[in-house]
């Protein structure tokens, strides 16, 4: 049972997958769609009418089932208390979902499919218990609990396949992923080397870098910029799956406002050429 609560982590398995379900309704009718609303939001970034839809249609759920949890979503608030779960060992002594209603806006709003909704669950001590990561578009979900592994279903399948990050070991024979060199300061010469030390690079992007980690097609994925939102889902599915997960100076977990996820294997590696 769930420390503290009257629900099992299955029961919340469950629910995030059923949040996921009522997400992905929304999403697909809006993508594509000729009358989307694009909005400019005050850090530059997009935010669409269905961004905001998702967000609203999942609170109003967790408002009912899980009315003692918190939330942290991307679009209706709750920076400060992200913040505040970041600086606390023990966060606020209650469990909390973390929503990005979709992660992938910019993908989303100009017709690319690789976009997705992330829904984590974390526990006081700001552990991840739970996340679904749910791509429609892309005919994919991937999902995860803590001690049960990680999971994908492709096109709705009903029998999920359990997944697991690579083997590699070296830097050579890595397959590395990332977003774009914006954001990178200081970083991005010592990244820029590292990408010429690789097998091979490839731009997947977002969340579904790090998807592609925990299913073992890709060994290294890196973004330097990003939020709780951007990670909670995708920590427990990595890890999960056997791989690791730690900010871009070694810092585990989905607090630290940057992240590598990777097989393990090579981690500290890539992180000390990173940081060189």
């Amino acid at each position: 049972m769930s420390l503290d609560r009257n629900f099992s982590l299955a029961e919340d398995l469950a629910l995030a997958l059923r949040l996921a379900d009522i997400a992905d309704e929304i999403t697909l009718k809006r993508f594509q769609a000729l009358d989307l609303i694009i909005e400019t939001k005050p850090d530059a970034t997009p935010v669409t009418d269905a961004d905001m839809a998702v967000e609203r249609a999942i609170r109003e759920v967790l408002a009912i089932e899980r009315p003692d949890d918190l939330i942290v979503g991307e679009e209706f608030g709750s920076a400060d208390l992200a913040a505040n779960l970041a600086a606390s060992m023990h966060g606020t002594g209650k469990y909390y979902w973390v929503i990005d209603p979709i992660d992938g806006t910019k993908n989303f709003l100009r017709g690319i499919p690789t976009w997705a909704t992330l829904i984590g669950l974390s526990n006081p001590a700001n552990t991840v218990v739970a996340g679904v990561v749910s791509a429609p578009a892309l005919f994919r979900r991937w999902h995860a609990a803590l001690g049960e592994g990680a999971f994908l279903s492709v096109a709705g399948s009903s029998s999920p396949t359990q997944i697991h990050v690579s083997k590699v070991s070296s830097i050579s024979d890595a397959q590395l992923a990332y977003s774009d060199l914006i954001g990178w300061g200081p970083l991005k010469e010592p990244f820029l080397k590292i990408q010429e030390q690789v097998w091979r690079t490839r731009g997947f992007g977002d969340f579904w870098s790090h998807m592609l980690v925990a299913e073992g097609s890709v060994d290294v994925a890196v973004e330097p910029q990003l939020s709780l939102w951007d990670m909670a889902a995708l920590e427990i599915i990595v890890k999960e799956a056997g791989g690791e997960f730690t900010n871009t100076a070694g810092k585990p977990g989905s607090h630290g406002g940057s992240l590598v996820s990777s097989n393990g294997h090579l981690h500290r590696s890539f992180i000390e050429a990173l940081n060189s």
